[in-house]
């Protein structure tokens, strides 16, 4: 399945790197919460990397589902940061929206696969 999603998945990456950076001028929370934010964030586009490469589609399933968690996960993080005032909620915003697009897009590939082959 060709798409534009793995260099839109590459692209945000970019943007959470970047603002993991921002984030992890100090020890403590924003660190630790700088480090779950990079892990996640970095980790949905190689999962969709990962599942342009697939052996099956239920090897795709499986890489594109992972991807999804990820993006919830990186999702959370983010709201988190906000919440917690670390960084502005106004330079959030964007990444918080691109996020939700991002878990969006991969539940509808999931879930039409898992529904046209019962995988």
């Amino acid at each position: 399945m060709k798409s534009d999603l793995p260099g839109r998945t590459f692209e945000f990456a970019k943007q959470i790197v970047r603002l993991c950076q921002d984030l992890d001028c100090s020890p403590g929370a924003p660190r630790t919460l700088a480090n779950q934010l990079l892990r996640s964030g970095t980790s949905i586009g190689a999962n969709v990397e990962e599942g342009q490469a697939s052996q099956s589609e239920a090897d795709f399933v499986s890489k594109y589902s992972i991807a999804c968690k990820e993006a919830r996960e990186t999702h959370y993080w983010l709201r988190l940061i906000s919440a917690t005032d670390l960084l502005d909620a106004a330079l959030l915003k964007p990444h918080v929206d691109e996020c939700n697009e991002l878990i969006a897009i991969l539940t509808s590939i999931v879930v039409k696969i898992r529904a046209k082959n019962k995988v």
